[in-house]
Formats: C-alpha cells, sequence, structure tokens
C-alpha cells in the first residue's frame, strides 16, 4: 500500500487547513475593502465612471498634477478649488509648450498671456489688455482712489469727468499738459468754477478762429499801474483798449479817441 500516514498526514491536513483559513481571510479582506472603498459597477466611492467622463461627489485631494479637458460643478452647487500653497493653471499649444498661465499665490494673482480679455455674460468686451494697448469698453471708467489715476503716457477718451458734486482736477506735476481734439474741446462746470493756474504763462490762441469770453461781469486783477513818465512823454508802444458794442476788444491811439470801421467791430 502507497500512501501518506502518521506525522506527514498530519502536516498534510494542517497545510490545507492554513490555506483555507488564508483564502478566507483574503475573500474577507477583499469584501472589506471593497465596502469601505464603496467599490461598484460605475465607480468607487464618491468618484462615478460617466459617460462623458468621471464625476466627484464631495471633496477630493490631488497630490499630483490634474490633467483634464474639463472641471465643472453639479448644477446649482458651487465649485471650489483650494491649495495650501498656490494655484497655477496651465494652457498648452500643439506642441505641448506652456501658451497661458494662470497663477494664484499669497496676496498675489499673475496671468501670462499675450492677450488678456474680461467680457460680461452677453459676450461683450469690457477690458482688454496687450503689448500694443489697454482699452476698456465699459460705458464708464471710475477710479475712487483718493490719489486718482497717473499716466506716464497718452490718453484717448471722448470725455473725462468726475462724480456727482466732486471736483475734477488734471494736473502735470513737473511735465506739460496737452489737451487736443481734431474738432474741438469742451471744458464745462455745471455747478461749480474752472480754475486754470500755472507757474508761469498762460496763453489763449485761436490760429483762424476768435476767442469769446461770454460772461456779464469779465475782472481783471492785479494789473500793474505805471507811473508818469519824469518827462512828460507817453510810453512806446502803449495803447488803449478799446470795446464794441458787439464786445469785440481793438486797441487804439494812447492820445486819441476810441474809433475804428466796420470791419473792426463785426
Amino acid at each position: 500500500q502507497v500512501g501518506i500516514y502518521g506525522w506527514r498526514k498530519r502536516c498534510l491536513y494542517l497545510l490545507v487547513t492554513l490555506l483555507f483559513a488564508m483564502v478566507i481571510m483574503n475573500v474577507a479582506l477583499t469584501v472589506w475593502v471593497l465596502r469601505v472603498l464603496d467599490f461598484s459597477l460605475d465607480g468607487m466611492g464618491r468618484l462615478r465612471i460617466v459617460e462623458r467622463g468621471v464625476r466627484l461627489e464631495g471633496e477630493a485631494e490631488f497630490l499630483n498634477s490634474l490633467y483634464a479637458a474639463q472641471i465643472r460643478s453639479r448644477r446649482e452647487q458651487p465649485l471650489n478649488i483650494e491649495s495650501s500653497k498656490n494655484i497655477t493653471l496651465n494652457a498648452r499649444n500643439n506642441q505641448g509648450q506652456i501658451s497661458n498661465r494662470l497663477f494664484i499665490g499669497n496676496s498675489i494673482v499673475e496671468a501670462f498671456a499675450d492677450e488678456f480679455r474680461v467680457r460680461d455674460s452677453r459676450g461683450k468686451l469690457l477690458f482688454r489688455a496687450a503689448d500694443d494697448e489697454v482699452t476698456v469698453a465699459a460705458d464708464s471708467l471710475k477710479v475712487t482712489g483718493p490719489g486718482g489715476v497717473g499716466f506716464d503716457g497718452s490718453v484717448q477718451t471722448p470725455l473725462v469727468r468726475s462724480e456727482t458734486y466732486k471736483p475734477l482736477k488734471l494736473e502735470s506735476p513737473t511735465r506739460r499738459l496737452k489737451v487736443e481734439a481734431p474738432q474741438g474741446v469742451l471744458v464745462e462746470s455745471k455747478a461749480g468754477d474752472i480754475s486754470v493756474a500755472c507757474h508761469r504763462n498762460l496763453t489763449l490762441q485761436s490760429r483762424q478762429g476768435e476767442i469769446f469770453l461770454d460772461s456779464e461781469r469779465i475782472v481783471f486783477q492785479n494789473l500793474k499801474t505805471p507811473l508818469p513818465a519824469s518827462s512828460g512823454s507817453p510810453y512806446k508802444n502803449v495803447f488803449q483798449l478799446c470795446v464794441c458794442q458787439t464786445g469785440v476788444l481793438f486797441l487804439s491811439e494812447p492820445d486819441g479817441q476810441c474809433r475804428a470801421d466796420d470791419s473792426v467791430c463785426k
């Protein structure tokens, strides 16, 4: 007779029993892991595999980079993206190079792109920034800071105005201030005064037209009063200032009367 007897038989039974126990423990651990991680045919836990991608219900923590074509939240639910250090969003071109980048760090937000645009919900352009120019396409640009706004170069705009009941001041501390337009420049104050001050000379020049001072009262202050010459002869290059009924100013001889023809007072 051929067989296993004695202690060999007992060792074989013990080995089979241990293997059977290990199989049971393995199956139990597998079932426990499946229950804890909530494995199913649709996904794992709150991670569900849907037709158009992957859906995550709840919070998720990514230890490394995340590559996705689209990230969105459920309907009527917010989408929160948090990081203990910073958040960097990169967009790559066909060659795999980074073409655009949005960096959100500690007290700083930076955008790296050739052109930056801001649009409203209807798609209307509100702000555009590029190397050649910066465009503000809103109805009005409002600066509420106490120091105003400073420009190093030229500014092109059809209207410059202040808030209601607030003064408007245009100033160039160390250089000149030039305001020009192809058709006309209108300076108007509907409820207050207009003040023009300079350190040296103030010139009002009209190359082809006229200069109108339209007011019921025109005051010239701090004019010099010359003393009469000791010889009794009048000063040279001194004339009388005459006014027509139409308001036109002209010069007359110092010792004569204010007389002019119709061509002067037109």
